[in-house]
């Protein structure tokens, strides 16, 4: 009988378990682990070849009571073994022996046939893998502990968020990218803080791990205790000394660019949380009594990376937003082809936004969101204007246009690896909104028609109009239908109940397009009852006739039925009712690369929501003005 398991359970043994226990040096506990869920291939030389890099990475440690990182790599035959481990600046040599002892005894224990594990402690990390991993730094399942509350919440909160952003901006900047600090905080303990990152990290790479640990502690201020650790970097404050007065790092010299950090650090350890707060409130006050004039365009010091264009040229690039010109038109207004003046072709989109000036606020902010988004496979922002109440924003352009053309238009057909590719690629660019962008974002409109493809036909992410911040203190963000009717999750599309899972649930819904080039909306009548797309991939997967499923247009030759089979049930798991049995982004990448864990797994049964509009298809965001009525179909 096939064995069940839960996915997180299953899949949490990629990096994800974790346990939040406090760690002293003499009796170190773990406060994070991960299995690989791939056993070695040949056990008996990838574990010689990690016993060996032990061996030298001890070694090393015990010859210098300056070193604090290390690398190793062995091999046998083709089997290569690559080793990773650190301890925290402030530890004594034998400390930081104690510390590598414990952790490469107990990362057997934990992951005794995997072919890559990892601990990590507040004072060291111990990684080994069969790939090279020494540049990563990001990685899906970094995470955070918190500590008990402050009593003194105001000012704690104040100093340590500072604490915080300047050990950010600093570490990446510091020989071997480590800094720690002591703040004090006035009618309060003081702050001890230390960041660090791998030492084969470059600072642009150090600095995106930073920021991601610095968003993450972000949930744990003000409790006195809190934690950020990731694959490639480590974040950590407290009111316990973590080290000795005279271990602290100056990292003055590190914050000169840039204005004013240590100046803020200063007044927070030296005046009272109510002036701070005064200078603050007062601050924010002449900021909104300047005098703004809106109807410029936004000048270059408001906006962190892209380029501000000016109104007249984008009018003359698409020859007056002229028909000719349109590529299509969205919730949020329609889309242009440009031709800048230096003969860069580029899709312009004119936003139907509202003229609030709340509104005026959110487009700012949601550009310089946007500009800093840069993933393989999300379109990217080029720059934006914003003139009057007019806001547009430029993209690159894809000449290919999106996936819907080619599986319901003209666009031609794709064989089974490009669709196995967009499948693949789609997740990756959605896992990097969820997870690894250092604010997470929530699409709410996954189709076929926000999924551009370059010249090489690989996917890139469109539309991030749509994005909203999903808040990090919530499980799910109640809000404002904004989606497309066949693609939208019920929770969402019915109570408004927003998370990463809704983008899960549409994205599956694009899968079972992808392979059966049939849209979601479109009905089949069967036995007198109508049948969408998501029902009856249900009913052929009962049946075991999943290949029923499969476009026509692919040739037979160019798959693999197991594969496919997998991939129509991994779309399943995705449409799940329960929103918490649904795959994050980061699992479907693991189970689509992976040959075997779907069979330990089983999808229930889906719903789907039905319109009773007389045109169903494709109803998209800003048709708040339309009246439908909306119903939950099962997939019998």
């Amino acid at each position: 009988m096939m064995i069940q398991l839960n996915l997180l359970a299953l899949i949490t043994l990629v990096w994800g378990s974790s346990i939040n226990v406090e760690y002293a040096v003499a009796t170190p506990n773990i406060i994070n682990s991960g299995c690989s869920p791939f056993n070695a291939s040949n056990p008996s030389s990838f574990f010689a070849n990690v016993n060996d890099t032990f061996k030298e990475l001890r070694g090393e440690i015990n010859r210098n009571k300056s070193m604090h990182f290390g690398t190793s790599k062995k091999s046998r035959g083709e089997v290569n073994t690559y080793t990773m481990f650190q301890c925290r600046n402030y530890l004594s040599k034998n400390d930081c022996l104690a510390c590598f002892d414990t952790a490469s005894t107990q990362i057997f224990r934990n992951c005794s046939q995997a072919n890559g594990a990892r601990l990590i402690y507040n004072d060291c990390f111990l990684r080994y893998e069969s790939e090279r991993f020494y540049q990563q730094t990001n990685e899906l399942g970094g995470g955070v502990t918190c500590g008990n509350f402050s009593s003194n919440a105001t000012n704690f909160k104040i100093v340590g968020t500072q604490a915080l952003k300047d050990l950010q901006t600093a570490t990446p900047k510091t020989k071997g990218f480590y800094a720690a600090t002591k703040t004090k905080v006035v009618g309060g303990n003081a702050i001890y803080a230390i960041a660090q990152c791998v030492e084969t990290a470059t600072e642009a790479k150090c600095l995106d791990c930073m920021t991601v640990g610095y968003n993450n502690l972000q949930s744990c201020l003000p409790n006195t205790d809190g934690t950020a650790y990731d694959a490639g970097c480590f974040m950590r404050y407290s009111i316990t000394p973590l080290f000795a007065d005279n271990q602290t790092i100056d990292i003055a010299p590190y914050l000169k660019q840039g204005g004013s950090s240590k100046k803020w650090a200063i007044i927070g350890g030296s005046v009272g949380g109510v002036v701070l707060l005064l200078v603050l409130f007062v601050l924010q006050w002449s900021r909104r009594t300047k005098k703004v004039n809106r109807g410029d365009i936004l000048g270059a010091t408001e906006l962190k990376g892209p380029i501000n264009y000016k109104y007249k040229d984008l009018k003359a690039a698409t020859k007056n937003f002229s028909a000719e010109n349109k590529l299509g038109e969205g919730g949020f207004g329609a889309v242009y082809k440009g031709t800048l003046k230096n003969g860069k072709i580029v899709a312009i989109k004119k936003l139907v936004l509202g003229k609030s000036s709340k509104v005026e606020d959110d487009f700012e902010s949601e550009v310089k969101l946007i500009s800093n988004v840069h993933h393989r496979h999300l379109v990217r922002l080029l720059g934006c204007c914003s003139k009057g109440h007019e806001r547009i924003l430029v993209y690159e352009f894809m000449k290919n246009s999106s996936l819907d053309k080619f599986l319901f238009g003209d666009k031609g057909s794709l064989n089974w690896k490009q669709r196995y590719d967009i499948i693949l690629g789609t997740a990756k660019g959605l896992a990097y909104l969820h997870e690894e962008f250092h604010v997470s974002i929530i699409h709410r409109d996954i189709k076929t028609a926000n999924i551009l493809l370059d010249d090489h036909l690989q996917p890139k992410i469109a539309d991030f109009g749509l994005a909203r911040l999903l808040p990090r203190d919530r499980s799910h963000l109640s809000t404002k239908f904004a989606g497309t009717l066949g693609y939208t999750a019920p929770e969402y599309a019915i109570h408004g109940q927003l998370s990463e899972k809704a983008d899960t649930y549409s994205y599956g819904i694009v899968i079972l397009e992808i392979i059966s080039g049939q849209k979601s909306t479109d009905v089949k009548m069967v036995e007198g009852d109508r049948e969408y797309l998501l029902q009856r991939a249900w009913k052929l997967y009962e049946k075991n006739m999943h290949l029923e499923l499969v476009d026509k247009e692919i040739d037979l030759s160019e798959y693999d039925a197991k594969e496919i089979k997998k991939i129509i049930e991994i779309a399943l798991l995705c449409t799940q009712a329960s929103a918490a049995a649904r795959p994050t982004m980061f699992e479907l990448i693991v189970l689509l690369k992976s040959k075997s864990l779907m069979d330990y797994l089983r999808p229930t049964m889906p719903v789907f929501v039905e319109t009773n509009m007389i045109n169903k298809e494709d109803i998209p965001i800003g048709s708040s003005n339309a009246t439908i009525s909306i119903s939950i179909l099962s997939a019998r």
